[in-house]
């Protein structure tokens, strides 16, 4: 990410790994609470009965693991891991003889993970400190890449693609949730910190983001699902307040392109020679 976009992220993700899930008032795509946030966007009352408590933090804007299927052996690397609710229900599903490897860039994030890790007994899961635009994996180690409303939060997602790429053994895939943007943003709103945090100033058009996969290298870029986003789970009365305190931009153009926001679900694979 450009400038100080990056810092002010991973201050908020702090924010969050040390707050309680309950009480959580400064989230990207999760005003709601966790339950109510993941239910939404299509997780099971099983899969969130089955990880640890506080692994769900709600953050999520779809469940990439329900648009593929999962081998078991499999190793699956999960960006932006958080609290690593994915990483979990990814581990669950590779089982012993698989791994699951969750990356994120903020330390107390990382720790939260790793306390669920133990306090869960999981042996197969991991969590590395690491940038989703230089991920801290070996070339051709993985065979499933996931993110879950991660990736609009880099100015780089060209980079991203490429390092998923890099990452995945041939014949791997990818599938990621993520949020796009279906019409253009004031320059205020693409440079407001708040935007970025409510998953508003990073996202670009379905276009932009299909093709961003395929230049990355990728082939059978498919788009799984296409929703509109529910804005009562991620864009508060906080946020909008947020974002119009210091900017030149009307009220009405920051709903707008709240209402605007599309969740997305795609998935990709890197052919095999």
């Amino acid at each position: 990410m450009a400038g100080d976009v990056k810092p002010t992220v991973r201050r908020a993700y702090a924010r969050i790994a040390l707050a309680d899930p309950n009480d959580l008032s400064m989230l990207c795509c999760g005003a709601a609470s966790p339950e109510t946030a993941s239910a939404a966007i299509g997780y099971s009352a099983e899969q969130m009965a089955c990880v640890p408590d506080g692994a769900n933090l709600g953050l999520g804007c779809g469940n990439p693991l329900a648009m593929v299927d999962v081998s078991e052996g499999a190793v699956v690397l999960d960006l932006g891991s958080g609290g690593g609710f994915d990483s979990f229900l990814a581990a669950q599903q590779v089982g012993a003889a698989g791994r699951a490897i969750g990356v994120d860039m903020t330390p107390e994030m990382l720790a939260r993970a790793r306390a669920n890790a133990e306090a869960g007994g999981y042996t197969n899961v991991e969590f590395r400190e690491g940038e989703i635009e230089s991920l801290p994996v070996s070339d051709a180690s993985v065979d499933l890449v996931i993110s879950n409303c991660v990736i609009n939060l880099s100015s780089d997602q060209a980079q991203v693609f490429r390092e998923a790429f890099r990452a995945l053994k041939p014949g791997g895939r990818i599938a990621i949730s993520d949020t796009i943007q279906t019409m253009e943003l004031p320059d205020a709103v693409l440079d407001s910190p708040a935007a970025k945090m409510a998953c508003l100033s990073g996202a670009i058009t379905v276009e932009d983001y299909v093709s961003t996969i395929a230049a990355a290298g990728f082939v059978n870029v498919t788009i799984n699902h296409r929703n509109a986003y529910q804005v009562e789970l991620g864009f508060e009365e906080a946020l909008a307040a947020a974002i119009t305190e210091d900017l030149d931009v009307p009220r009405a153009v920051i709903e707008a392109a709240a209402r605007s926001m599309v969740s997305l679900g795609v998935v990709a694979v890197k052919p095999l020679g």
